[in-house]
């Protein structure tokens, strides 16, 4: 029996991903000056031009990755009762993905992480930042100061991911004992950027 054939838009796909996949794995390594367009693709293992056909720029493709495969938003769910919990699943990356499968929104803190400074993607991230985290996590709040305190929050789990992931402070390899406590602290700490202040 002849096996199908693969088609042409299963084959778009698969290439499309690959670049992203490429794309955001450099992107959160180096700073946006420093990721040329040539490494992306030989890390994807298609033609350079191949890049410029599914994502027209450099710019449009560092845009691509700060976005979510699936396009879920940070909220994924999340109401004001569960948000802190919420974000400090995001650092223990606990979701369904995959085992061995990076946290998207963690390797996004990284990309942010490097490239703010840049020019031409700092305003590509402040767009981001606002339209992807911030306004979806203060639309959720209530209370005076909604988006401070969900400014507050993104950057703990930025200062985290920082430690963690730049730094190799590992804050993860203990004992259930040790994880529960670290996660209870972690929740209170997200619980307290959170809420509002008491009048």
């Amino acid at each position: 029996m002849i096996p199908p054939v693969p088609s042409r838009h299963r084959n778009a796909v698969a290439t499309r991903q690959a670049i992203l996949a490429s794309a955001r794995k450099h992107f959160a390594r180096e700073n946006y000056e420093n990721v040329g367009l040539r490494e992306i693709a030989g890390d994807a293992g298609v033609d350079p031009a191949l890049v410029s056909r599914y994502f027209g720029s450099k710019e449009a493709l560092f845009r691509e990755t700060l976005r979510d495969d699936d396009e879920k938003d940070i909220m994924d769910g999340a109401t004001r009762e569960t948000l802190a919990q919420h974000f400090a699943d995001l650092f223990l990356e606990k979701d369904d993905a995959p085992p061995g499968e990076r946290d998207i929104h963690i390797e996004r803190i990284l990309i942010l992480l490097h490239s703010i400074g840049s020019p031409k993607a700092g305003q590509i991230i402040r767009d981001a930042v606002q339209a992807d985290i911030l306004d979806p996590v203060s639309q959720e709040l209530v209370g005076q100061d909604t988006e401070m305190r969900a400014a507050m929050a993104l950057a703990v789990l930025m200062g985290m991911g920082i430690m963690h992931n730049m730094l190799s402070i590992d804050t993860l390899e203990c004992t259930p004992e040790e994880d529960a406590r670290f996660e209870k602290r972690l929740t209170r700490i997200f619980a307290a950027a959170l809420e509002p202040m008491d009048d």
